[in-house]
């Protein structure tokens, strides 16, 4: 049995340099306002950063720098919780009639004890007063009657004074007089001041709380609808529960049900035929091995455990049925790998050495290199053909050579793992249904020329210049279901805007996400995620750093001593188990955001082919998963925060959650004019010919999609904006190829290797495969050289907050983040593009042993065998119905 797990992990070390920002000692005045206590637990959030408020105790952080990447230590001086709140009540700017009725509370409120507060906006309505203050007494009917009333005075940007007025409602008990009330967020019931809810009349908020984690509220809206009756609660225990919100948008009917499912059987016939053909020459060898006619076979089954995945020792692909395996050592063969050691021309798949050259950091911004430089690498040899292991005269197979990892003594066995006779038997129903419902699946995708489109190419005498665009709340229209269908038939990418605005509104902050995680884990567990392996951009290489250090770098920025970016990334996080297990809420709300869920739904999508996978086998790891980098609009041209060019083996969708802008201060911008300088002189003395720039101070390069684009005013380059035109910003900077342009995209690549960087930057001096290999990114200058020489250009776009980006699979793509981004994305695979899964599991098997996309994870020939049969079990239900 040959069950095969690969993992690939980047060179890691220790960062070079210190960041600047960690050496440093912050001092910040912490009070809540209008006689409130401090808060101890106070956790330095961003959405906290920046906020002013009344300040009348102090305290202090001081932030003890240590080594390069490790946490930094807080240390509070607790407040003092003796004072007497009702001599720090201010009144400012209050009309007559406000001041009066605040006296007269004030001097109510003094014949109370155990002064508890509930607070709330000011606002012009009275009725909403107190209809906020009979909620305060009914949650706790021992009380006497509550009013209390302050203002907060804000200066403005501008200079004057504005007020900003709190009603609070305080809460008295008396005496032995019930329970203290608890904030739903903290669970804390020594909270002075909070903000109950009028709607569910059970939750409360305190205000440290509110201004924390939801600082984009407002204590009135709270006090209306508070965030657990909003289902966007980001409390531990709410981050924890799953089923909270509805995941799924629409109700499919069972007329749409089976329209899909013969749609499914339909795309995926000609697949599994092939599939039957491969197994019925096989199955011919196998006769003639034997002396015996095909139907006098018998084929033995293979011990193939449920939940382990069958893959070929030779070309690491899954193995779904048919298969041949030596009685002796278990060694697996694929029939492709059968059919190519008949015909002569199986490759002998060895390691193939990918060298890293380690220079030092000075290294990596145009100094000499260290003298110790050493390399990082797997050292084997190239791909070369096979000529020892061939099949014998009958078309039998002994089994692989002993340095080829087999006994190289025994004949292979046919066996099959699937029941006998399974493929064909799917193959004849699936017939059978075409045969007699098949011209009733008609489908109308011609477009009502009205679609939501936006313009990001330039190329001549193509129709696909313009990628499709919808917003959010038109996508469950039924003609735009079929436009979608349209153009993802074709291959086209497909934007969809605003699609948070149809979910909750639960915080994406990497920090709540990360408290979750914390909570979410036993005590060990929990330490560990005190710590993250991170992507440095610079190196491509792992570092390790404080997870609080990540996130402030996040939202502040991080620099080298020479005031260089550091740009950070994190991959495929949380590092393990499921999404959906360690953050379910934001799961759930990842779902609901989902466009187009007939396709993209990981759970319950009807077109989504790994949804068909029954729960008995292992299924592949298709998502969600979260990515989180660092990013700034400046393209440095070494260190950018970038996914670089590669091809996924499926679909996808990208949803950009959450964004933090982070701008370059004057001294900063010199310093990388004076270092992309030193960049250049190094290229050119090892010989680097890279594209040549017009200008030394080019502008920020970022394509700007504009709205409503006329076509007289003709087609321009990709990142520069015709005369006149206005910039939207965005995030992300996407560049999508076109399936067709991939040979010249290679071509390219190849010719031009010489001129980038990789690993320590490095240059590349190996291609083994252009776009899976994942070493480059083509900057705005190699985008325009690239169009110069081969007439092709990508689709580039930038992606704002609350997109979905829909990527299909074989279309080479990159990403390069312009603000620090966190994204979501989930794979999928859909029915229109089975054969481009095929191609590339075909391209993966032919990589060498070592390469890091090698790997058959899809395993689509198995997806396509189980679809076909559940859809074939569920149309026979619906129609028995």
């Amino acid at each position: 049995m040959a069950v095969m797990f690969v993992k690939q992990e980047l060179p890691i070390r220790e960062p070079q340099r210190a960041p600047r920002n960690s050496k440093r000692k912050i001092q910040q005045r912490v009070k809540e306002e209008n006689g409130g206590d401090d808060d101890p637990d106070y956790v330095d959030s961003p959405s906290r950063r920046g906020k002013s408020s009344v300040k009348k105790t102090k305290v202090t952080q001081e932030v003890k720098s240590s080594q390069a990447g490790r946490p930094s230590t807080l240390r509070w001086n607790p407040p003092n919780k003796e004072r007497d709140t009702e001599d720090e009540l201010v009144m400012t700017e209050w009309d007559e009639s406000e001041a009066m009725v605040l006296m007269k509370i004030k001097s109510r409120k003094r014949k109370t004890e155990n002064l508890d507060a509930v607070t709330m906006k000011k606002t012009g309505s009275s009725d909403r007063e107190e209809k906020i203050f009979k909620s305060v007494n009914s949650m706790n009917p021992s009380s006497p009657s509550l009013t209390s009333t302050s203002s907060d005075s804000v200066l403005g940007s501008d200079g004057n004074s504005s007020c900003s007025s709190r009603r609070r409602a305080a809460m008295t008990k008396k005496g032995n007089g019930g329970d203290r009330l608890k904030c739903h967020q903290c669970m804390r019931s020594d909270r002075r001041i909070v903000v109950p809810c009028t709607k569910c009349k059970s939750k409360l908020y305190c205000i440290q709380c509110i201004k924390q984690w939801y600082p984009n509220m407002s204590e009135v809206e709270i006090a209306e609808l508070c965030p657990f009756c909003r289902r966007n609660c980001n409390c531990n225990l709410c981050l924890h529960s799953s089923g909270i919100v509805k995941t799924v948008k629409t109700d499919i009917s069972d007329g749409e049900k089976v329209q899909h499912l013969l749609y499914l059987i339909k795309t995926l016939f000609p697949y599994l035929k092939q599939i039957y053909e491969e197994q019925t020459e096989e199955i011919e060898v196998e006769a003639n091995i034997q002396g015996i006619p095909s139907s006098g076979i018998t084929i033995p089954v293979s011990s193939c455990p449920s939940d382990e995945r069958v893959y070929c020792n030779h070309c690491a692909t899954s193995i779904v049925d048919l298969h041949r395996s030596c009685p002796k050592c278990c060694y697996e063969l694929c029939l492709s790998c059968c059919k190519e050691i008949r015909k002569g021309n199986l490759l002998r798949c060895t390691a193939v050495d990918f060298q890293y050259v380690e220079r030092g950091f000075d290294y990596m911004h145009g100094e000499d290199p260290l003298p110790e430089s050493y390399y990082m690498g797997t050292v084997g040899n190239d791909v070369e053909p096979l000529t020892e292991w061939n099949a014998n005269k009958d078309g039998s197979i002994i089994c692989a050579p002993k340095e080829m990892g087999g006994c190289g003594g025994s004949l292979l066995q046919l066996k099959h793992i699937l029941p006998e006779d399974r493929i064909l038997d799917l193959k004849e129903r699936a017939e059978q249904v075409m045969m007699k419902f098949g011209t009733e699946q008609a489908r109308n995708c011609s477009t009502n020329g009205s679609e939501m489109v936006k313009r990001a190419s330039s190329r001549e005498g193509t129709d696909d210049n313009y990628l499709y665009c919808p917003a959010s709340h038109d996508i469950l229209k039924e003609e735009e279901f079929l436009n979608f269908q349209r153009h993802w038939a074709k291959g086209e990418p497909v934007i969809v805007c605003n699609v948070l605005e149809q979910t909750t509104g639960l915080s994406w902050e990497p920090m709540v996400m990360w408290r979750a995680l914390c909570e979410n884990m036993d005590s060990k567990m929990s330490s560990k995620m005190s710590e993250v392996k991170a992507e440095e951009c610079l190196s491509s290489c792992q570092v390790d750093i404080s997870t609080r250090q990540f996130f402030k770098g996040y939202t502040e920025g991080r620099s080298y001593d020479n005031l260089w970016p550091e740009m950070l990334k994190l991959k495929d996080w949380p590092p393990s188990d499921k999404f959906e297990n360690l953050l379910p809420r934001h799961c759930d709300e990842f779902i609901s955001a989902l466009p187009f869920q007939e396709y993209t739904d990981p759970r319950a999508g009807f077109l989504n082919l790994a949804v068909k996978l029954p729960n008995t086998i292992l299924k592949p790891d298709l998502g969600p998963k979260t990515y989180i980098a660092y990013g700034i609009a400046e393209e440095l041209g070494r260190g950018d925060s970038v996914t670089k060019l590669h091809c996924d083996m499926s679909d996808a969708v990208n949803i950009l959650t959450h964004t933090a802008e982070v701008v370059l201060d004057d001294n900063q911008r010199l310093a990388v004019k004076r270092l992309k300088k030193k960049h250049q002189a190094q290229d050119k003395r090892e010989n680097l010919v890279p594209p040549c720039q017009q200008e030394e101070d080019l502008p920020i390069s970022r394509i700007t999609v504009t709205e409503n684009e006329d076509e007289e005013e003709g087609p321009y380059f990709p990142g520069f904006l015709p005369p006149g035109k206005t910039q939207k910003t965005g995030s992300a900077l996407w560049d999508i190829f076109r399936r067709e342009d991939v040979p010249k995209l290679q071509d390219y690549l190849r010719k031009h290797s010489k001129e980038f960087r990789h690993v320590f930057c490095s240059p590349v001096n190996r291609v083994v495969h252009p776009i899976h290999d994942q070493s480059f990114y083509l900057t705005l200058e190699h985008k325009k050289k690239l169009k110069e020489e081969y007439g092709i250009e990508p689709w580039t776009f930038e992606q704002r907050i609350g997109e979905a980006v829909f990527i299909p699979a074989g279309c080479p793509h990159q990403v390069r983040n312009l603000k620090s981004c966190t994204k979501v994305a989930v794979d999928f695979v859909s029915p229109e593009n089975i054969h481009e899964c095929i191609r590339l599991t075909e391209e993966f098997r032919q990589l060498p042993k070592n390469h890091r996309v090698r790997e058959d994870k899809l395993e689509i020939k198995k997806m396509i065998v189980y679809a076909v049969a559940q859809s074939l079990k569920d149309f026979y239900l619906l129609a028995s119905g």
